[in-house]
């Protein structure tokens, strides 16, 4: 699934050193690899997605193009049965090109241009978030046959790195006047979203969100409108203890608010779940300067490149040198 681009696949088992991706890095480098590169855990992929099924068994992930694009991973995810939420054009087309029905594809952005509408509708994309009046009129003249899903602020204390609130969401006394707005346009509501930001560290706030979601459900029963069939509890999960306990949590919150409802199809939107562990990038050092007993480092990659992460998503690197210091070795505060 990876058009254009050169693949070196390695098997672990293959490799002799304990740490294989570091092994592997220098075998790439060897071979005269001149710019910085990623390796692509392929098998963390595996695991990190059977650890999805077996802690969230009724949450189906699609997973957000936006946080990782790569094909390879796309292509993974995609050979693993997960669905996608994609947010544009090109991530759509990057999603079906690689055989994946629209189906199994949420256009999960509360705005949305034009052309990109038509195109989903086009494609047979049918699913799409919303969070304002505008946007109910724009679907209804672009994609008149499109199912929305209203998008509601999820509540606030669940300490994330970064907080979507402000940003997409409607708010409690914006739901009654959205969901008229589509009900008046002639367009079906097919559930609720919400996302707790990326990287929440209080897991409790997805208990509160569920609730909320619930509400919304009964609301659009309390107007007539068909009843509604999905419920998207969002993503900004980490892989780890931190998503076995929201895991926990999750579970717990779907049985109380929507134990009744089993006709109702839960999906999650994880990104950084399986892309944070599963790439590890090695740079090349193209510079350096000695200040006293401080060396400085320039490397062939940054803040406009890969590590647009760290101003973006408050992603804290943690730097490794793949050459080995020989005995008797001198280390500097670098």
């Amino acid at each position: 699934g990876v058009k254009d681009k050169k693949v070196l696949a390695f098997r672990r088992d293959a490799l002799k050193e304990k740490d294989a991706v570091a092994a592997l890095m220098r075998t790439i480098a060897a071979g005269g690899v001149r710019s910085a590169f990623y390796v692509f855990d392929l098998a963390r992929v595996v695991d990190l997605y059977r650890g999805w099924r077996r802690a969230l068994p009724g949450v189906r992930a699609c997973y957000a193009v936006k946080c990782n694009p790569e094909p390879a991973l796309l292509g993974a995810l995609a050979a693993l049965g997960a669905g996608f939420d994609c947010a544009s054009r090109r991530e759509i087309e990057a999603v079906l090109a690689l055989g994946v029905q629209p189906g199994s594809i949420v256009y999960a952005n509360p705005c949305k241009p034009e052309a990109h509408l038509e195109y989903a509708a086009e494609v047979g994309v049918s699913l799409a978030t919303y969070d304002s009046e505008e946007e109910v009129v724009k679907v209804k003249r672009c994609h008149p046959g499109c199912e929305l899903i209203l998008r509601i602020k999820g509540p606030d204390g669940g300490g994330p790195r970064v907080d979507l609130g402000t940003k997409y969401g409607a708010h409690e006394d914006e739901v009654m006047p959205l969901l008229r707005a589509a009900q008046r346009e002639g367009l079906n509501v097919a559930g609720v979203s919400f996302h707790v930001g990326s990287g929440a560290s209080n897991t409790d706030v997805y208990r509160g969100a569920i609730e909320a979601a619930r509400g919304v459900f009964d609301a659009a029963a309390g107007l007539g409108m068909p009843p509604m069939r999905v419920l998207d509890i969002g993503g900004g999960f980490m892989a780890g203890p931190a998503f076995d306990e929201a895991a926990a949590v999750i579970n717990a919150a779907l049985e109380r608010y929507f134990g009744e409802l089993p006709c109702v199809e839960v999906i999650g939107e994880p990104g950084r779940y399986f892309a944070e562990t599963a790439f590890t990038m090695a740079a090349r050092v193209i510079g350096k300067r000695t200040r006293g007993e401080v060396r400085e480092y320039w490397i062939d990659d940054g803040l406009y490149g890969t590590l647009s992460c760290i101003p973006m998503d408050h992603y804290v690197p943690h730097p490794r040198p793949l050459a080995v210091p020989r005995a008797g070795e001198k280390t500097y505060t670098s």
